[in-house]
């Protein structure tokens, strides 16, 4: 099993990205999905959360600008970034708590995707 986050790249402040996570290999069932993200000399933060039941949660810092969602179909999660700020430059990480076929729950992390935003 493997999370593998796409979308991220250079937009200016003001402007929208789409950042994609699609999980792979072989999958039984996936549970929450998150994004989070860590800028330089800064700790991982919590951006938003996705349950099964899509009931979603937010940081302060993002509310009303970026969305998050899911498409179970395709195993793929994904977070709306609009009227992006310089302070959310950061790499963005996707987290996914998945039950392999034949295995136990377990957490999974991609490898990041960085987001810059010019001022």
């Amino acid at each position: 099993v493997q999370l593998v986050e796409s979308g991220g790249g250079l937009v200016q402040a003001g402007g929208s990205l789409r950042v994609s996570c699609a999980a792979s290999g072989s999958i039984a069932t996936i549970s929450s999905m998150r994004w989070y993200r860590q800028a330089p000399g800064k700790e991982r933060e919590l951006v938003a959360s996705i349950s099964t039941d899509d009931s979603t949660n937010y940081a302060d810092s993002v509310k009303g600008r970026f969305t998050i969602s899911r498409d179970n179909a395709k195993n793929t999660m994904y977070l709306q970034m609009n009227s992006l700020k310089p302070e959310d430059t950061a790499v963005y990480l996707c987290y996914a708590y998945i039950l392999p076929l034949g295995r136990g729950w377990n957490n999974f992390w991609g490898q990041g995707t960085q987001v810059t935003v010019s001022s």
